[in-house]
């Protein structure tokens, strides 16, 4: 008999331990769901470029031509450019982007 009552107060203990922490976990994963709704809301929303083309992504750079002047053979030359998705879909690219430098223009 004293082995049945020593189960069932290991399993009561073992309950209650349960019952302490489980308003926790509940909250946790409600603030957890609760961030990451908000997070995903503010990406949906966060638009940087009007839309100008409806169902289809378009790609609109800032400047279609740049122009470096004279540069000399192993001289490093930077140019910054802005990339913009103006179309009301999502934007993907299946191969790598590249760039063509034309010579004497």
């Amino acid at each position: 008999m004293s082995q049945k009552k020593s189960r069932k107060r290991a399993d009561l203990r073992q309950r209650r331990a349960v019952r302490r922490w489980l308003p926790y976990v509940i909250l946790g994963a409600i603030l957890l769901l609760s961030l990451t709704a908000i997070s995903v809301w503010r990406g949906l929303n966060d638009r940087k470029a009007a839309v100008e083309v409806t169902g289809a992504p378009s790609l609109k750079t800032d400047r279609e031509r740049v122009d470096l002047g004279d540069v000399r053979l192993g001289q490093t030359v930077e140019v910054n450019f802005e990339l913009a998705n103006v179309g009301d879909r999502q934007l993907r690219f299946t191969e790598a982007p590249y760039i063509e430098v034309v010579e004497g223009c």
